[in-house]
């Protein structure tokens, strides 16, 4: 199989808010700088952990060309463009090609309930007309509909996508999808739930798109590595460590946890936007202990000094 451009582990990053609840530049500046020196393979900008959908688009626009800047060529960048509207999808993705990223992370169009025809359609239009290396982002359980592994397929085939986020936890349908492709086409299997990281590689996968990787980006990054060198002790290791401490930043809608998380790190504060709820004392306390677990391994004491 020919890998494309992007592999190993995807921090797909917070937007942090200052006090008055705008966009904290500084902040995002620092996460993202902080990232790149411990290791991590790219960024995703304005994706769910983004919480894009309540950014408006001067809000997103501010995002990504921070991160770019930031990044400076060092990793890739790949910026969330995807919405349940084709043409917005299309003119959404030609806007941010201008901005210096490298690819688009084009959600399966959620609330419609597009059959896979009509999820076809969608990516192609968008990797026709939008400018940008298509990675489409299969997440049934925020978005009810399904891309199938022949639809994914499909679209490798005719060279429409450069990779796929799958989040389906499947490893059933990983494998399946996997034995679909066409391997002269070169292409990027990665997951979307850090849950499977390590199973996921070890049947086929190249990467991970990862939520954990923002307080423990270095880890992300290793995890995949070793995984995919076949160190299966030590990835193993590293695997009960990095599940620890993912189980504590999903025990409630993602990126309250996290965000926690960061804001007890000192990276930022821990504020969402609503109908998020930033996390209650109960919930800090737990990623408090999680991270006190956790901070013993170099990684994220490093990653906390």
């Amino acid at each position: 199989m020919k890998y494309g451009k992007f592999e190993g582990a995807m921090t797909a990053l917070v937007t942090p808010f200052d006090a008055d609840g705008n966009v904290d530049v500084p902040s995002l500046q620092k996460i993202v700088e902080k990232q790149i020196e411990n290791g991590i393979d790219g960024l995703v900008a304005c994706g769910t952990t983004g919480e894009t959908p309540t950014l408006s688009p001067v809000e997103q626009e501010r995002v990504i060309k921070t991160v770019v800047e930031v990044a400076g060529g060092r990793v890739p960048v790949i910026a969330g463009t995807g919405s349940n509207n084709t043409r917005a999808t299309v003119e959404r993705t030609k806007e941010v090609s201008a901005w210096g990223v490298d690819g688009a992370l084009v959600v399966v169009p959620y609330y419609n309930k597009p059959d896979q025809e009509g999820i076809y359609r969608h990516y192609k239009a968008v990797a026709e007309d939008g400018g940008l290396p298509v990675v489409a982002y299969n997440v049934p359980g925020r978005t009810v509909a399904d891309m199938m592994p022949e639809t994914i397929a499909r679209l490798q085939h005719e060279r429409l996508i450069a990779a796929v986020k799958e989040a389906t936890a499947n490893m059933i349908r990983a494998t399946a999808t996997l034995e679909l492709l066409d391997p002269d086409v070169p292409f990027s299997m990665m997951t979307g739930d850090d849950f499977t990281t390590m199973p996921f590689i070890a049947v086929g996968g190249v990467g991970a798109i990862s939520v954990t990787a923002n307080i423990a980006p270095g880890d992300a990054s290793r995890l995949v590595k070793l995984t995919r060198e076949a160190k299966m002790d030590e990835a193993r290791a590293l695997h009960g460590l990095f599940m620890t401490l993912t189980q504590t930043l999903f025990a409630a809608p993602n990126p309250v946890p996290v965000k926690a998380a960061l804001a007890l790190a000192g990276w930022c504060r821990p504020d969402v936007r609503l109908p998020l709820a930033t996390a209650s004392e109960e919930l800090t306390a737990r990623v408090r202990a999680a991270l006190t677990r956790y901070a013993g391994y170099e990684d994220l004491a490093g990653y906390m000094s």
